[in-house]
């Protein structure tokens, strides 16, 4: 078996702090819960994942495997970060879904599970990986033909910059310091060149756009700043 090294390890090291805090909805994870019930949305908007075959790549602690799992889906998880992926094991059982939870990478499923999958989801991920190419060729790889991803991130702008890095994790404390580095942040031309080279067709793009007065999350049309895409594998 190949042997992947896309990881970079201060960033599992980063998360894995604060694997006890992914179920807390108000703590330093509060964020991921605000934005969960829209990216799923948007995903369930797209394909109805009820009996499907679903990975959620960088799954962290479960919040959106979860909402798959309930919505029907069979839900895998995978992360090499394994303090969030003990806490996600864990807050299944204890709400009693089933979910299957793995140790790995994406390249690594990929090895072992190509064509596997009806919908492949990565989000919130991407920007922390030192290669994002070589796992949207991954994600690719792992779907079946006419298959869905799911891909969010943030846009290398300067409105993102000011709004995501500044406003997000140093005015409002929406995320804890540091928790992205904008040299590592995707243009919407970036995730979508290495796309087309994997064979993904986009279907839609939508913003999330935060709005402080009432701390919630909305989509709307654009990239400007964190986005989610949504690619179709070719047949």
């Amino acid at each position: 078996m190949k042997t992947h090294t896309n990881v970079d390890v201060s960033e599992l090291d980063k998360f894995s702090k604060l694997a006890s805090l992914w179920w807390d909805e108000h703590g330093s994870m509060g964020m991921l819960h605000k934005i969960n019930p829209i990216r799923f949305k948007f995903i369930a908007d797209q394909v109805d994942v009820a009996n499907k075959q679903v990975l959620d790549v960088g799954c962290g602690g479960g919040i959106l495997t979860e909402s798959l799992a309930r919505a029907g889906a069979n839900a895998m998880g995978i992360d090499l970060s394994s303090r969030p992926l003990e806490i996600a094991k864990l807050h299944a059982k204890e709400v009693g879904i089933k979910i299957d939870y793995r140790l790995k990478n994406c390249e690594e499923m990929a090895d072992t599970h190509a064509k596997k999958f009806d919908v492949v989801c990565c989000l919130e991920m991407l920007e922390h990986v030192p290669d994002p190419a070589s796992t949207v060729k991954a994600c690719a790889k792992l779907l079946k033909p006419g298959g869905y991803a799911f891909f969010s991130t943030i846009n290398r702008s300067l409105k993102a910059f000011l709004f995501a890095i500044i406003g997000g994790e140093y005015v409002l404390r929406l995320l804890p310091r540091g928790t992205h580095s904008y040299k590592s942040l995707i243009k919407p031309s970036e995730l979508h060149k290495w796309s087309q080279q994997n064979g993904l067709t986009l279907l839609d793009t939508s913003s999330f756009i935060y709005n402080p007065l009432t701390k919630n999350f909305r989509l709307r049309t654009g990239a400007d700043v964190n986005y989610i895409s949504c690619y179709q594998k070719n047949l």
